[in-house]
């Protein structure tokens, strides 16, 4: 089966301190995530440049098909060692996800990582060996939707030292919680947050470590296909309704003179939701058999604005308007489909928007990458 990865990160950094000294990085192949999260010793500048070094030089090798051997060879002979102590000076969990579920994790040093199917901790087959000087724990796993990770750094499990909590807030009482606060209809961005708050609790509100919450929910795959503009050619008319609407997933459409189309084709009326209206957006429409129908130029620039500025989904979801309203559904989002009409469309020019929008194609063109470089599959058809 196949799966599509939700992740959610929340960190905590220091009292007293201006930088984070633990880092993730998320890597996203051809057909599979790979996820790193590293702990700096010690915490501010120096620990913060080691762990992005470490999450850096990882995620690069593992992209580019290293194996987790020539990975760890290459920082073990890369970060020093504290003479003192004898610690490394950056710990590391690597996640390697498959999109048909094979997952690869390896720990050196950090908390074990916590694997849960729905509502309950599972504990999975765990093979330890050595790379080197180092010693690493190995799992293999089969992932499916409901399945989820979290990775923590051990500022998390330290939580409540010589405050609420003697001991601290630990690896069983973590699980606890997580197990406690699972929810199906709770993204990963919030379960993280909701972790990092409770940790930032339990320090009276200065952290006396960093602290790196990392969830990673697996679901199935949410697909998009979304009709863009009329084609140059009105004999097209048919031909891009019925791929519209033979596609998988969310039905969207953008443009009022698209919409049209699409209703003529199928037969049906378009009406207008009033109370979608906006001071600067335009209203969406209804179209029974499409998910979502807005106006196309204004619409598009704000969505556009909206995903490239990192607005947050639970924002979005709040609000009636179309832009919002299709930012969220491409954010949420995994395989989108756009079908790509070619006509020109003179109200572009006539609408108060940036210089490079003046023409659709541009606006299409920026959205397409934007939406690649956040991770997702997008596929296009141009009439």
């Amino acid at each position: 089966m196949e799966i599509r990865l939700d992740y959610g990160i929340a960190q905590l950094i220091k009292h007293n301190e201006e930088l984070c000294g633990d880092s993730v990085e998320v890597i996203r192949t051809d057909r599979a995530s790979i996820i790193v999260v590293s702990d700096g010793m010690g915490s501010g500048v120096k620990a913060n440049i080691l762990s992005r070094l470490t999450v850096k030089t990882a995620g690069t090798m593992l992209k580019m098909g290293g194996d987790i051997d020539e990975v760890i060879d290459t920082l073990a002979h890369t970060l020093p060692v504290c003479k003192v102590r004898n610690l490394a000076y950056s710990t590391f969990t690597i996640g390697h996800i498959r999109d048909d579920g094979r997952a690869y994790l390896v720990e050196f040093d950090n908390p074990t990582i916590f694997v849960g199917h729905n509502n309950k901790i599972v504990k999975p087959h765990q093979v330890s060996r050595k790379i080197g000087e180092k010693n690493i724990n190995e799992y293999f796993l089969k992932m499916q939707d409901n399945d989820w990770l979290v990775i923590v750094s051990d500022g998390v499990l330290h939580a409540g030292i010589g405050n609420i909590m003697n001991m601290g807030w630990g690896w069983d009482r973590v699980a606890k919680h997580l197990e406690e606060t699972y929810s199906p209809l709770k993204s990963a961005s919030q379960w993280a947050e909701e972790t990092k708050q409770l940790c930032y609790n339990l320090y009276g509100e200065k952290p006396g470590d960093d602290a790196t919450v990392v969830v990673v929910k697996a679901r199935k795959p949410r697909h998009v296909s979304m009709l863009v503009g009329p084609p140059q050619s009105k004999e097209d008319d048919y031909e891009v309704v019925n791929k519209l609407m033979d596609g998988t997933g969310t039905k969207i459409v953008c443009g009022g003179t698209t919409g049209n189309i699409v209703g003529r084709v199928l037969g049906r009326q378009v009406n207008v939701d009033l109370s979608s209206n906006c001071d600067n957006i335009p209203p969406i429409g209804i179209l029974p058999g499409i998910n979502l129908v807005t106006e196309g130029a204004v619409t598009l620039v704000y969505a556009l604005e909206y995903i490239k500025y990192g607005t947050k989904l639970t924002e979005l979801k709040t609000r009636k308007d179309g832009a919002s309203r299709l930012a969220a559904a491409l954010i949420e989002a995994d395989d989108i489909h756009l079908i790509i009409g070619t006509a020109s469309n003179p109200s572009l020019q006539d609408v108060q928007v940036p210089a490079i929008y003046t023409y659709k194609q541009h606006v299409i063109r920026d959205l397409v990458y934007t939406l690649k470089q956040s991770g997702k599959n997008v596929t296009e058809e141009y009439y």
